[in-house]
């Protein structure tokens, strides 16, 4: 009956490609609203909102309601003057014409310069430009790249052009494909919104009038692209053609989420999938096959009531649960681990359920962030029962920090960056308003959690641990290079990063280059393989470790495994090099600020991992042996 009943939720999920969003219809000549969004660009990663440029505007500048997650990936949707009607077509319409002072043609220049794209929305769709591969001859594919250019430099390859002048794309052709289909529902759903650019030296004779030039005849002379080289001139003008389309509205989004290198991102996991598998199985066998010896010489030993000098990880046993040094810390990284591991987990349920799909602009972010602030109960939790556990008294200080210096830091950076941003008039910078919401989450809702969870956590009665612990400690002796804390620390964290590097790659692709990203079915399989990764390499490293008579693994299992976010921070200064052309200051800043940031919680969620996984190891081999 339980499989039964989830067969039929997943059918329900699959019901709706995009959950949440529901189609709409457009009868013949009725108005289709196009909305502007933003411009982008992947040299400078500041976004502007579409006005910040003096573009034809509205009277009355309408702004979208937006979320938290579109505000902080700098969305700023606005209505436009643009107008369209279902299966309409319109040839060269005017739109305005803009005479443009020598900062307004100079400022066009810098933007087109930067390669700053132009983002659209309608009907919930965004604007894409058109590529055809024809790698395969036999088998064309069709490439959405989000946005247009706004415009491009003059070069001898591009006939009537100045090289090194800019030249702006004032003239659009807007193709909206639609599907009908009268046995299923009434009118058209549209179902593509392309856009192809150009740039047209527009002519008129007399005195210009808007009301009388609604649109403007072509001639060959006007084939010729127009710069800006000073105070100009420019008519924006647009074209519409409407196509009939056999692609239903449920995979209108199926050509956005294309990738064109699908062949090699498939291979890529699998490959590295299979590798981590092969190793993981490896080393889990190697550690079953000796503990399972040791177990039973140890037990023999006792059997027999031979007088034996003690030898291995068990002559550690007076002393391998006693607290470290700095409990504090290391319950409240623990905590937060906690608390970013949950909130992984949901939102990848959530994501691979279809739940936050494309079409839900900054769904993905707003998700995460609210998912953060309520798992403060988990945070709490965690880090007051570990803290209760290695001794610790000071509850007041463990909730405090626990509830304050994690988020305290990536806020702290957060909003050194978002004042650079500022600073660059971007519209990617918070606003004050949405600034203080931030605030009001974590301390109206993410403390009060934290504090509840805690609550729970010290109430909870202490366990009993397997082997008592020695009032004297007992002296580690000289260990050899390879075992010292450094080393092994670095060693262990190249596994977990090898489970994800491939991916990795495919994530910074989509945030930095600006493209979709929707594989979380690999995503999700991908984390599976991390969490076994991170959990054998540090019960492994743990293991040689006591075998060397070295009982600090406190603190050494959280890091053995977390030592992987270091790898991960040197990967993306290698992609930054490598796959980005940023080279405005800001814009480094925030591409370091916020990989450090992403660092920083790989960091706690693979050291807390890790960490559980060696507890649960050393408390199960201690309990399988008789100790006096």
């Amino acid at each position: 009956m339980l499989a039964v009943r989830l067969a039929l939720l997943l059918g329900a999920a699959r019901a709706f490609y995009l959950p949440g969003v529901a189609p709409r219809e457009y009868g013949t000549g009725e108005r289709v609203e196009l909305k502007v969004n933003k411009l982008t660009s992947t040299k400078t990663q500041l976004p502007y909102e579409y006005y910040a440029l003096p573009f034809c505007r509205p009277d009355e500048v309408v702004v979208v309601a937006e979320n938290l997650g579109e505000l902080l990936r700098g969305d700023r949707i606005m209505n436009s003057m643009y107008e369209l009607k279902m299966g309409v077509d319109e040839t060269c319409k005017v739109l305005c014409r803009k005479e443009l002072t020598e900062k307004e043609a100079a400022e066009f220049a810098l933007r087109i310069d930067e390669d700053y794209r132009v983002h659209w929305v309608m009907d919930n769709l965004p604007s894409a430009t058109k590529y055809v591969d024809e790698t395969n001859p036999a088998k064309p594919l069709t490439i959405y790249d989000l946005g247009f250019p706004l415009g491009f430099r003059g070069s001898g390859e591009i006939p009537g052009t100045a090289v090194g002048r800019a030249y702006l794309n004032n003239h659009l052709l807007l193709t909206v494909k639609f599907h009908k289909d009268p046995s299923s529902f009434e009118g058209a759903r549209i179902v593509g919104f392309e856009v192809e650019p150009s740039s047209i030296k527009h002519s008129y004779s007399g005195t210009w009038r808007r009301d009388t030039s609604e649109t403007l005849p072509r001639h060959p002379s006007e084939t010729l692209p127009r710069h800006f080289c000073g105070a100009a001139e420019a008519v924006f003008t647009y074209d519409v053609k409407w196509e009939v389309s056999d692609i239903k509205w449920a995979s209108r989004w199926d050509t956005y989420l294309l990738m064109g290198d699908e062949q090699i991102h498939w291979f890529s996991i699998v490959n590295s999938l299979m590798i981590v598998l092969f190793l993981s199985g490896m080393v889990a066998m190697i550690l079953m096959r000796t503990l399972h010896r040791d177990f039973n010489r140890y037990n023999a030993i006792e059997a027999a009531e031979e007088v034996e000098e003690e030898t291995g990880w068990k002559l550690v046993h007076g002393d391998v649960f006693r607290p470290p040094q700095n409990p504090m810390m290391l319950s409240v990284l623990v905590g937060t681990g906690a608390q970013t591991f949950c909130m992984t987990v949901i939102t990848m349920v959530f994501a691979v359920l279809g739940f936050l799909s494309p079409a839900n602009r900054g769904g993905l972010g707003t998700a995460m962030l609210l998912l953060f602030v309520f798992m403060g109960v988990p945070a709490g939790y965690a880090s007051a029962f570990l803290h209760k556990t290695l001794k610790g008294v000071d509850w007041r200080t463990n909730i405090l920090l626990t509830s304050t210096f994690f988020p305290g830091v990536v806020f702290l950076i957060f909003f050194v960056l978002n004042c650079f941003v500022w600073g660059e008039k971007s519209s990617g910078a918070v606003p004050f308003g949405t600034m203080f919401a931030l605030l009001v989450l974590w301390f109206g809702i993410s403390m009060p959690l934290v504090f509840a969870g805690s609550y729970l956590g010290y109430r909870r009665k202490n366990v009993d641990l397997p082997v008592r612990v020695n009032q004297i400690p007992r002296q580690v002796p000289e260990q050899v290079w390879y075992m010292r804390p450094a080393f092994s620390i670095v060693v262990g964290g190249v596994l977990p990063f090898g489970a994800v590097f491939i991916e990795l790659f495919f994530i910074l692709s989509s945030i930095w280059l600006h493209q979709f990203y929707y594989v979380f079915g690999f995503l999700l399989l991908v984390f599976l393989i991390l969490i076994i990764t991170c959990a054998e390499i540090t019960m492994v490293m743990c293991y040689f470790q006591l075998c060397a008579e070295d009982y600090h693994w406190w603190w050494r299992a959280f890091l053995t495994s977390g030592s992987s976010a270091g790898y991960m921070f040197a990967y993306s200064a290698f992609y930054f090099y490598t796959k980005l052309e940023i080279t405005k200051l800001t814009s480094c800043l925030l591409y370091f600020g916020y990989m450090f940031i992403a660092a920083l919680v790989f960091f706690v969620l693979t050291g807390t991992i890790g960490f559980y996984a060696c507890y649960w190891f050393v408390w199960r081999i201690f309990s399988a042996i008789k100790v006096d």
